[in-house]
């Protein structure tokens, strides 16, 4: 897998962004995370909200679980809550990062970031093909489904008419029921 490859499945989508965390950063800059967040830390007046957040914990819960960070036990895990970079974070991250590593992994990942931009904007023809055929396919199979459940013939009919008929006799003779007095229940006492 290429280098481009790489870094674009390091790109995932949190609360409506494009972002990479900072834990894969780290290992593309081949530094520490936590070198990676003093980094950031000395230089935070760079990263509003908008350019870089903390993730919560749920957000960090579902990640963990799709991407498939499960593991458990002694260093298998994170101590704080990891920091997501946006597009613009990252820029601003290349700036304080001045190593020759790092500006060639901050070239590669704003390559990403475009490449993945203009596949949003311009899906292939091939995958728009083969959407509007899955689409077709289940817009067909809901019209039969549908159908099928329309076409009940005259027995079905018949049988569920007479449902119908005596859960509406039940309920008239339910209701008969609670509006006679109840003889009382109990011991009777005799006063002698």
């Amino acid at each position: 897998m290429n280098q481009l490859q790489i870094i674009r499945s390091k790109i995932y989508e949190i609360r409506g962004q494009r972002v990479m965390l900072d834990r894969d950063l780290a290992e593309l800059y081949q530094v520490t995370t936590g070198n990676l967040n003093k980094a950031v830390k000395r230089n935070i007046k760079r990263f509003p909200p908008d350019f870089m957040f903390q993730l919560t914990t749920e957000e960090w819960e579902s990640l963990r679980f799709q991407i498939g960070i499960l593991e458990v036990g002694r260093g298998k895990h994170t101590k704080y809550l990891p920091n997501a970079f946006t597009e613009q974070g990252l820029a601003m991250l290349s700036g304080i990062l001045n190593s020759d590593v790092a500006i060639q992994v901050n070239i590669n990942i704003m390559r990403a970031f475009i490449a993945i931009r203009q596949l949003v904007a311009n899906p292939p023809i091939d995958k728009i093909s083969l959407l509007e055929r899955e689409v077709k396919e289940l817009k067909a199979y809901m019209e039969e489904v549908f159908t099928d459940q329309n076409d009940i013939n005259e027995d079905t009919r018949m049988q569920i008419e007479l449902i119908n008929q005596t859960l509406a006799e039940l309920q008239v003779r339910n209701q008969e029921r609670e509006k006679k007095p109840r003889p009382r229940i109990g011991f009777i006492r005799y006063d002698e």
